[in-house]
């Protein structure tokens, strides 16, 4: 599906605003502080109900306002139509207690796991640069962002699994501190054994989608993952029950999980992270968000219609001809591209709408 609008009501920096879409790439232009990626965020909240910047999510509401809102109309290639739309508040509404994201979809209450994959999204930004260089767990939000838009097994599996984590652990520090049976453990045991296996086999599924893919045959560069998985069963459960107790956590599970990214060099590998310059670090980003964008496209769960491209200031990251890269794919789908100055955006040979803010 593709965005053919999108209004915000008290949504960051816009009180009430609409914008209509009718190019395949759409330019935004605009000073720093005018709500640029704001915009972007709305839409890529669109596809996968988060935020891509807020780590409160009702930051996204306007300081003075409980409520702020955000609908898009999509349509396909074969000229289905469909309204979707979410409501933020803060918890409460008028003294009264609600939920914080409501969803929608042409009009009708969803789940957030019916309501994600209508609109798919890949967002590149120049902070994308921390997961190549930042913790372990933005590696993992960043896989689940992914997958989520894809398969909405794995999206229950993923609620199912961080909710019975949390009563979990709680239950390890019950037993530690006051003497809790062990014997309530056999439930959540089986449930994270259930989820996680399942969470980890998709995992390991995009990340050898991701291998496989080359878009840098040209250049003889060639980027790689590894997936550092840490297996939840019951044997290694109880490897680590006495240290779990003493810890008051679960210590295995793809709550744990790692993967690091690798420059093949010669006959041997260089860790990104660690050992690559701050040019080779942006090209394996762009590597990875390429190869997000072609495992979303192919996806046995997608619509004939490409993910939508967001692209953030990052013409301004690049290198000449790195941006050459990302000229050859902005054509092949619905493409929005921030600047700050209308010169800077490229030559396209596709029609380009440009919106100043």
């Amino acid at each position: 599906m593709l965005l053919n609008s999108i209004s915000l009501t008290h949504f960051r920096s816009f009180p009430k605003s609409h914008f209509d879409f009718d190019g395949q790439t759409i330019a935004i232009s605009g000073l720093n502080g005018s709500g640029k990626t704001n915009l972007l965020e709305a839409i890529y909240l669109l596809a996968s109900a988060k935020s891509f910047r807020a780590d409160v999510e009702e930051e996204m509401i306007q300081e003075t306002q409980e409520v702020g809102h955000v609908k898009g109309k999509l349509y396909s290639h074969d000229h289905e139509k469909k309204e979707i739309e979410i409501v933020l508040t803060r918890g409460q509404v008028g003294g009264e207690k609600v939920s914080r994201k409501k969803f929608y979809v042409n009009g009708v209450s969803k789940q957030v796991t019916n309501f994600v994959g209508n609109l798919k999204a890949v967002i590149f930004g120049p902070w994308d640069l921390d997961l190549i260089t930042g913790s372990p767990g933005l590696r993992r939000r960043y896989l689940d962002s992914v997958l989520i838009q894809t398969d909405r097994e794995y999206h229950r599996a993923l609620i199912s699994y961080e909710k019975g984590l949390r009563q979990r652990n709680k239950l390890l520090e019950d037993i530690r501190e006051k003497g809790a049976s062990r014997h309530q453990l056999i439930f959540w045991n089986k449930l994270l054994i259930k989820n996680g296996n399942y969470l980890t086999n998709k995992r390991e599924e995009f990340l050898s989608f991701l291998n496989l893919f080359k878009p840098f045959l040209n250049w003889q560069l060639s980027f790689l993952s590894r997936y550092d998985r840490s297996s939840i069963s019951e044997t290694r459960l109880q490897q680590y029950s006495q240290e779990e107790v003493a810890a008051g956590v679960t210590l295995v599970g793809p709550h744990r999980d790692n993967v690091e990214f690798f420059l093949e060099r010669d006959d041997h590998n260089i860790d990104l992270s660690k050992f690559s310059s701050r040019g080779e670090q942006r090209l394996g980003v762009l590597w990875l968000k390429l190869s997000e964008l072609e495992f979303l496209a192919s996806s046995q769960e997608s619509r004939p219609d490409r993910p939508v491209l967001l692209l953030d200031d990052i013409f301004s990251e690049l290198d000449h001809r790195h941006r050459e890269l990302v000229i050859t794919t902005i054509g092949k789908q619905q493409t929005f591209i921030t600047g700050a100055d209308d010169h800077l955006f490229p030559n396209f040979n596709s029609k380009i709408q440009l919106i100043r803010l």
